[in-house]
């Protein structure tokens, strides 16, 4: 009786650390798949990795560095494209201010800049306002800004933003997308890891991502 009770113990022990591992990531566990795949982007090997984010939330902010040097590191086995979500409805104008900068081709530039402006600055830019006020004491020209601001391709792309997110079932920041159907965040490969501290987060976090880029790179 007392072997079987300590093969018990072992057995649930082993179930336990089998259940949560960043390097071989459990489906319900450290991810979860979309009931309904989202058709991608990327052709070919190439696995597309989708990251929505929020320019105002914090965890988005302190993802940026593991995240870009995770983008560096996989090259050219990934397409990335990143998405804002629209916590403030249709019209969300961080949502809107990353669409402008995407059209202008001032991305790159200017991403980080506002991720400074907004975490270490302590600027508020939540209002339309504010924002291209910003981008005018920040190099860009007002009326090129304006003009990409209220371009047909820039609003259209804002209002298809709260479809897109409700088909990823996305709510909250940040959240990655594998190939249309892995959903990772921090929060919840912290939470199945009991993970404390936010580097051994984010380090945890990019090893689920490589498991399942790797996982996603092998059906096609």
């Amino acid at each position: 009786m007392r072997s079987l009770r300590f093969a018990l113990i072992a057995a649930t022990l082993a179930a336990s650390t089998a259940f949560a591992s960043p390097t071989a990531p459990v489906n319900g566990a450290d991810y979860i798949t979309l009931a309904q795949p989202q058709p991608v982007q990327a052709t070919g090997k190439k696995v597309e990795v989708i990251e929505f984010f929020a320019y105002h939330c914090p965890a988005c902010n302190m993802l940026e560095p593991s995240l870009n040097q995770w983008i560096k590191k996989q090259g050219d086995n990934i397409v990335m494209r990143r998405i804002h979500l629209p916590f403030q409805g249709p019209a969300d104008p961080e949502a809107h201010l990353f669409l402008t900068l995407e059209a202008m081709g001032k991305l790159e530039e200017y991403h980080p800049r506002v991720f400074q402006a907004v975490h270490v600055q302590r600027q508020r830019l939540m209002k339309d306002d504010a924002i291209i006020e910003w981008a005018a004491k920040n190099g860009l020209d007002r009326a090129k800004f304006m003009e990409a601001w209220n371009s047909f391709g820039v609003t259209s792309k804002l209002r298809r933003l709260q479809t897109l997110s409700s088909n990823y079932k996305v709510t909250g920041t940040p959240t990655i997308i594998i190939d249309g159907k892995y959903v990772v965040s921090p929060s919840q490969v912290g939470e199945s890891n009991k993970i404390n501290g936010i580097e051994p987060t984010m380090q945890a976090t990019m090893q689920v991502m490589d498991a399942l880029v790797k996982k996603a790179a092998a059906t096609k």
